[in-house]
């Protein structure tokens, strides 16, 4: 029992001074040497189980899980055990007789047991613990900010209403329980808001342990802090206590403070004598991964003869996952020496080939979907991209009868990233949603959707498909977040599906002045991004479906964001303006960086009267380079009548391979969509593929001169 007080402090002092009804129960629980006790002891009880006792059992599960080694697999037979569904359910009948610490507990230690994000009961408490919030303490709003955070909830309305919270009690907090706060709510808090939150850290900062101290910093990157006060003060903490950091964390502590620029030569030896003495001993394959990786972004990166060695001695225990972090450290390394040293060896290089072995046969090797998920899903970079990507994709064909609701978003969210597309691998997963659409959580719409949009696919019975997919959202469109509806929309506009429902949903005052209030609320980069799935989304509607009687209400951001372009061109443009300007017969006949209606921009502007002669443009035609400029009023959207009679307007463009699947030269849903809208707007448009204008067929200046006036002409030489 004494060995079990240590192994449990937090449940003991937890639950010492609980009532007497609860204490015999929870003391047969805190005896308990195992999992199996524990659920022996709920099958037995749970006729009478207070909510007390659900969360002592809770945390002693917990506890245990925290004591081994293979963490994964004892998570999942704990979670897979009948008596933990019977704890769920528990929990979920007594939530409301709980108090606000044993909810948010109870919370917390559902989430470490690692069950799904979108689990009823983690749904069910964090509706209850909103329902409460504005009687929380400042210990309990950093936990349950924790929790939210744990879910990636970063930028929701309930992590807006903690924030708002937290500003008003802000001068009252006098412990280090804000840490917490700091950790969670530091990436979506608004600009007074982090100046508050930072002078709150560095009045406390004295006070901070290791582990507080690295928490702060990591919020610090997150916030792309530029304190330099509140920098050097928690840095310094750092290195106090740097002898005490394990691997993972020296990792954390590297890429923060290379992150955030900070400039300290004593702090970065350290940093680096540690993790080269930690890589001479450690003998655990994610663990000297880890090393590696850190010391490959240090400053002036480099690996002695017994580390490569020490690599190499591991590699065929390591996963995909540890291969993909060696694979990218030596990249590193190798580009470092060229751009520095010019001094790159045959060793770097014979690594990689060793990496590129064993990941293959690893690949190869796999006979479980689930269990190479867990490799893949994090694996990134250009070395996975070009040496690794066919044989996965294969593996994945090989292993599809395996996708089901479970991992079918997972498996879409792996296309999505790589931009491959796999028609064999989409059409398995059309046709799992079809199959099992009640067992899918509604959550996992979007990211299911998004390959077929992203590379531009239509899977067999696409109608249905994609209409079981948006009836199965409908109902829960109101509480849906705003941002996944936009996202959600944008990706079916792009497939040519446009559901009343969703576009009504979405275009109305109530729910555009509800995402007004949360994109002040998101890092700049990311509110950018989704007022230009909005915008992109209202043009589509305004264009595709005038029927909806959308209002187009973009003009004005988009004449901001237009008004930033640097009107950049490549080189493959510049020939081809100078070529067309041959063509055509001087550059008054070609018009370049056009912005249409709706404030498309292309590349190279035409027009042909109706016996195909070029038409020319007046002294006010824009150069190459130069600002995009409108020549249309901004509403008209059918070009017709600004033309002579029988006459066509041509718009040209440049598709470079981000315009392509990365596999096949099919052309990506972006770009159809851009030619869709091109066309409606009375363009007739030609598109050049990279793959085309930089073949061998069009090496010499004559052949694309002939290239040119058959596309716009539809003849060859003159």
């Amino acid at each position: 029992m004494l060995r079990l007080r240590a192994v449990c402090p937090f449940s003991w002092r937890a639950f010492q001074f609980r009532s007497c009804s609860c204490k015999p129960l929870i003391t047969e629980m805190i005896k308990c040497t195992d999992e199996g006790q524990i659920f022996d002891l709920i099958q037995k009880s749970k006729a009478v189980l207070s909510e007390k006792q659900v969360e002592c059992a809770f945390n002693i599960l917990w506890q245990f899980q925290k004591q081994k080694t293979s963490f994964l697999k004892n998570v999942e037979c704990v979670r897979d055990h009948p008596q933990f569904i019977t704890l769920h359910n528990l929990a979920t009948s007594q939530m409301e007789f709980m108090n606000d610490d044993t909810l948010v507990n109870v919370l917390y230690l559902t989430q470490q047991c690692a069950t799904e994000t979108h689990d009823l009961l983690v749904e069910a408490l964090v509706t209850e613990a909103w329902r409460r919030l504005e009687r929380f303490d400042i210990n309990m709003l950093s936990k349950f900010s924790f929790c939210l955070a744990n879910q990636h909830l970063y930028f929701s309305p309930l992590m807006g209403k903690i924030a708002d919270i937290v500003h008003r009690k802000l001068e009252t907090i006098e412990d280090l329980s804000f840490v917490k706060l700091f950790v969670a709510l530091g990436p979506m808090a608004g600009p007074e808001e982090k100046e508050q939150l930072k002078s709150t850290i560095l009045l406390m900062s004295e006070e901070l342990t290791s582990q507080q101290a690295l928490a702060v910093m990591g919020a610090m990157e997150e916030m792309e802090s530029r304190n330099s006060h509140l920098n050097k003060k928690i840095a310094s903490i750092l290195h106090k206590h740097l002898d005490n950091y394990k691997p993972i964390e020296l990792l954390k502590i590297t890429r923060a403070l290379v992150f955030l620029h900070f400039q300290n030569k004593e702090l970065f030896v350290k940093l680096r004598e540690l993790l080269h003495s930690y890589l001479k001993i450690s003998v655990i394959p994610s663990e000297i991964s880890i090393l590696v990786y850190a010391l490959s972004i240090l400053p002036s990166p480099y690996l002695d003869e017994v580390e490569i060695s020490r690599i190499e001695a591991v590699l065929p225990q390591c996963d995909l996952t540890d291969l993909n972090s060696f694979a990218t450290s030596v990249l590193r390394w190798i580009h470092y020496d060229r751009t520095y040293l010019d001094n790159t060896t045959g060793k770097q290089l014979k690594l990689l080939q060793k990496l590129d072995h064993y990941c293959l046969q690893r690949l190869q090797k796999c006979t479980n979907l689930n269990l190479l998920w867990e490799e893949l899903k994090s694996l990134k970079g250009d070395w996975f991209a070009e040496s690794l990507l066919e044989e996965t994709v294969a593996t994945l064909h090989r292993l599809m009868d395996e996708i089901n609701y479970k991992n079918v978003a997972e498996i879409a969210s792996f296309l999505s990233r790589t931009n491959y597309l796999s028609t064999l691998l989409l059409d398995r997963i059309a046709s799992v949603v079809l199959q099992q659409t009640e067992k899918i959580h509604p959550f996992a719409i979007l990211p299911i959707i998004l390959p077929f949009s992203i590379l531009n696919y239509d899977p067999p019975q696409s109608d249905e498909f994609f209409g079981i997919c948006v009836q199965h959202l409908n109902s829960y469109l109101s509480v849906l977040d705003p941002l996944m509806l936009v996202f959600l929309g944008f990706s079916l506009a792009t497939l040519e599906y446009f559901p009343e429902d969703l576009l009504q949903a979405i275009f109305n005052i109530k729910f555009l002045a509800k995402m007004d209030s949360q994109l002040e609320l998101l890092c700049s980069s990311l509110s950018m991004r989704v007022q230009l799935r909005l915008m992109e989304l209202n043009r589509a509607v305004c264009l595709e479906c005038p029927e909806y009687q959308i209002p187009w209400f973009h003009d004005r951001f988009c004449q901001q964001q237009y008004n930033k372009d640097t009107g950049s061109v490549n080189g493959a443009q510049q020939q081809i303006y100078k070529m067309l300007a041959e063509v055509l017969g001087g550059v008054n006949y070609v018009k370049a960086s056009v912005l249409t209606p709706y404030y498309h921009k292309i590349d190279f502007e035409c027009i042909l009267d109706k016996r195909k002669k070029p038409l020319p443009y007046g002294s006010n035609n824009i150069a190459l380079g130069k600002l995009p400029e409108m020549h249309w009023e901004s509403n008209t959207q059918i070009t017709g009548s600004t033309l002579p009679p029988g006459a066509e307007r041509i718009a040209l463009e440049f598709l470079d391979s981000r315009a392509f699947c990365r596999n096949i030269p099919h052309l990506k849903g972006k770009s159809a969509m851009k030619k869709r809208h091109l066309e409606i707007l009375g363009y007739r448009v030609i598109q050049i593929p990279h793959f085309e204008w930089n073949s061998m067929a069009l090496s010499t200046k004559e052949a694309r001169m002939d290239y040119l006036r058959e596309c716009i002409f539809g003849e060859g030489k003159s």
